[in-house]
């Protein structure tokens, strides 16, 4: 019984370093494709130049991709949403917290639940 209740509460958070990684890429690819001219692109260094050289020759390509990388984001937490029901986590809560994170985060989150083994039930 207790088997039972673990596997429909199943949650893990995303690592720290994974949640920065994301935040922060996803802060500075927002910024290039909403506010191109507050990236300070000298400070930057190859980083800088390369972003710079990529916003004034392929922005329409960048803006592509930013929406395709959100509408990827989104395809994954619903994904991780069936991902659930076949591990057998039925918890609505827990579900959405999986379908959120994995939102935000990506295959970071989908790693977590894909590696979740639940304990086989006896007949």
């Amino acid at each position: 019984m207790l088997a039972d209740k673990v596997s429909s509460t199943y949650f893990r958070r995303t690592s720290f370093f994974w949640v920065t990684f994301v935040i922060g890429s996803l802060g500075y690819y927002t910024l290039l494709m909403f506010w191109p001219q507050s990236v300070p692109y000298k400070s930057l260094g190859p980083l800088g130049n390369f972003s710079k050289y990529l916003v004034d020759n392929y922005y329409s390509h960048l803006y592509v991709g930013y929406w395709l990388a959100w509408g990827l984001h989104l395809a994954e937490a619903l994904y991780s949403i069936k991902i659930c029901s076949d591990k057998g986590i039925t918890n609505v809560n827990v579900q959405f917290k999986w379908a959120f994170q994995t939102f935000l985060f990506g295959m970071p989150s989908l790693w977590h639940l894909w590696s979740y083994e639940p304990e086989q039930k006896d007949k």
